[in-house]
C-alpha cells in the first residue's frame, strides 16, 4: 500500500466529523474522547479486527497519582513522574510533552475506569526499572489483548462505528486542511471520505524494513515483535505534507523474549534479583539499566541469544503476567533443583553458571555496577532461552499540545492530529531512554487529548 497526498477532489460522498485512522488502544482511546464531546467518529482498522502493537504487549499505563497507587499507599506526584521520564532519556525530550503525559495520564486512567468501565488496579509487587514509584496499571490479565479488547467493547456501547479491513491510502489536501480520506475496500474498489478533522493513530515504523535501516540499523536483526501494520503511513503522509518530525531512531526494544518460542518474558524476573548470561554460562552486562538497552546487549553476544536465570520465588510474581504463564505451558521456562541440572537443561556449562550465580552480591554493588539487595536465587531455580526484539518505534510527527500536528515552520495544521506511535514520544534519541510503559502513556494521554481537542 503507498501512502499518497492529493489535492482536495472538491466533494465527498458523504462526511464524518472526525475519522481516526487506527484501532489499536491509541485510536480507540481517541474514538471515546471524541464520542464524549458528542462528535460524530469513524474509526478506519487495516486489520480485520482491531489489534495493534497493544495486543502484543503486557497492556500496563504508567500514570501518577491515581486513586489505584492512593489505596496502595503509594505517594506520587505527576511532577516526580515527569523527572523519571526525563532522567531515563537524559533530558533528550522536549519538556513540555513530557509535562503534557506526565500531569494527564492519571486522569486518563481514572475516565477510563470510571467512564468505560475498565477494571484497571496496580502491580504493587515490583518496580520496573527507572520509576521511583511503583505506578504501572493494568487489566487483570495483564495482557494488551485484554485492553484492546475493553477499549473495543467500550466503544460498541458507545455506537462508536469501527470499520475493518480498510486501509487508508490517501489524504486529500486543501490547503493547510485534510478534507478527506481515501480507503480501499477488501473487494479492491475505493471509497472517499470527508472529515471535519483527522487523527493518525496508526502506530510507527517497526515493519518497515527500508526505514529500519534508515534510521535504526543496530536494531535491525532483532526480532520484530511488533504489529506488521506499521509500516510508518503517518511519517509518509507527514513528510509529503511538510510536517515536522523528531528523534525518528527512538525505539523500545526488548531483550527477553523467549526463543524459539516468541513470548514475552516479563521482565519483572530481573528486577527482582534474575540475571542474564550467555551461551557461555556468563554475565555480560549491567541487566538493571533497562528491557529496552537489553535488546542491543542481547544481540552482541554469540547468536544474538541469552538465557535469563531466576528462582521460584521470582518466578511466582511473574506468573500473573498471561505471557509468562504462557511461556510456561509452552515448555519455555525450565525448572531445576540445582544450578548445574538447570544448566545441563538450557545447554549451558554447569560449572559456569554455577559460579555465575554464586558471584551474585548478597547486598551491594556487582562488577557490573548493579546494586543487589538481599535477593539471592534459591532453589527451585528457573530458566528461558531468549533472544532480542523490536517492539515499536518511539519517533515520528511532533505534535502541539492539543495533539495537532506541526509543520517544519512549527505552526500546526488546524485539523491534522498524531497520537501513540505516529507522533514523537517521549524515549529520547534512541533505545536507552525509553522507561517503561512510554508507548501506551503516549497512546492513551494524547489519543484522549486528540478526541477532545475538536
Amino acid at each position: 500500500m503507498t501512502a499518497k497526498v492529493a489535492p482536495f477532489p472538491g466533494d465527498f460522498p458523504f462526511k464524518v466529523e472526525t475519522v481516526i485512522v487506527g484501532a489499536g488502544a491509541c485510536g480507540l482511546i481517541a474514538a471515546l474522547s471524541a464520542k464524549d464531546q458528542g462528535q460524530e467518529v469513524l474509526v478506519l482498522e487495516r486489520d480485520v479486527v482491531p489489534s495493534g502493537s497493544t495486543a502484543l504487549s503486557a497492556g500496563l499505563i504508567p500514570a501518577a497519582g491515581t486513586r489505584f497507587q492512593k489505596a496502595a499507599g503509594i505517594d506520587d506526584t505527576p511532577a516526580l513522574f515527569a523527572k523519571d521520564i526525563q532522567a531515563k532519556a537524559k533530558g533528550e525530550n522536549d519538556p513540555a510533552l513530557v509535562d503534557l503525559l506526565a500531569f494527564h495520564a492519571a486522569e486518563a486512567i481514572e475516565w477510563l475506569s470510571d467512564r468505560h468501565g475498565l477494571a484497571f488496579s496496580l502491580i504493587d509487587d515490583f518496580d520496573y526499572p527507572g520509576h521511583s514509584r511503583r505506578r504501572m496499571h493494568g487489566l487483570p490479565t495483564r495482557a494488551g489483548r485484554e485492553l484492546i479488547d475493553a477499549l473495543r467493547t467500550a466503544c460498541e456501547s458507545q455506537g462508536i462505528d469501527i470499520v475493518c479491513d480498510a486501509p487508508v491510502t490517501t489524504l486529500f489536501q486543501n490547503g493547510d486542511r485534510i478534507d478527506g480520506v481515501e480507503v480501499t475496500r477488501p473487494d479492491g474498489g475505493t471509497e472517499r471520505i470527508g472529515c471535519g478533522r483527522l487523527i493518525l493513530a496508526c502506530n510507527g515504523y517497526g515493519g518497515n524494513r527500508a526505514r529500519l535501516m534508515r534510521h535504526m540499523p543496530e536494531i535491525e536483526n532483532a526480532v520484530w515483535f511488533g504489529h506488521d501494520g506499521n509500516r510508518g503511513e503517518a511519517l509518509d503522509w507527514g513528510e509529503q505534507l511538510g510536517a515536522a518530525t523528531r528523534h525518528l531512531g527512538a525505539y523500545q526494544g526488548h531483550g527477553n523474549v523467549a526463543h524459539p518460542h516468541g513470548i514475552l518474558i516479563t521482565w519483572a524476573v530481573i528486577t527482582e534479583g534474575g540475571i542474564q548470561v550467555n551461551r557461555d554460562g556468563k554475565r555480560f552486562w549491567n541487566e538493571a539499566q533497562g528491557y529496552s538497552e537489553a535488546a542491543r546487549a542481547v544481540l552482541a553476544e554469540p547468536g544474538g541469544e541469552a538465557f535469563a536465570i531466576f528462582d521460584a520465588r521470582i518466578a511466582a510474581i511473574a506468573r500473573q503476567f498471561a505471557d509468562f504463564k504462557d511461556a510456561e505451558a509452552q515448555g519455555a521456562i525450565k525448572t531445576a533443583e540445582t544450578i548445574e541440572v538447570l544448566a545441563e537443561t538450557l545447554g549451558l556449562p554447569p560449572d559456569v553458571l554455577a559460579r555465575t550465580v554464586a558471584a551474585i552480591p548478597a547486598d551491594g554493588e556487582d562488577e557490573f555496577g548493579r546494586m543487589f539487595a538481599g535477593s539471592l536465587l534459591r532453589p527451585p531455580y528457573c530458566g528461558v532461552k531468549v533472544t532480542a526484539a523490536l517492539f515499536h518505534t518511539q519517533g515520528g510527527l511532533v505534535v502541539d499540545d492539543r495533539a495537532r500536528v506541526l509543520k517544519e515552520d512549527g505552526t500546526a495544521f488546524p485539523n491534522l492530529y498524531a497520537a501513540g506511535g505516529a507522533a514523537c514520544g517521549v524515549s529520547g534519541a534512541r533505545d536507552a531512554g525509553y522507561l517503561s510503559g512510554n508507548g501506551l502513556l503516549a497512546a492513551v494521554v494524547l489519543g484522549r487529548i486528540a478526541g477532545r481537542s475538536g
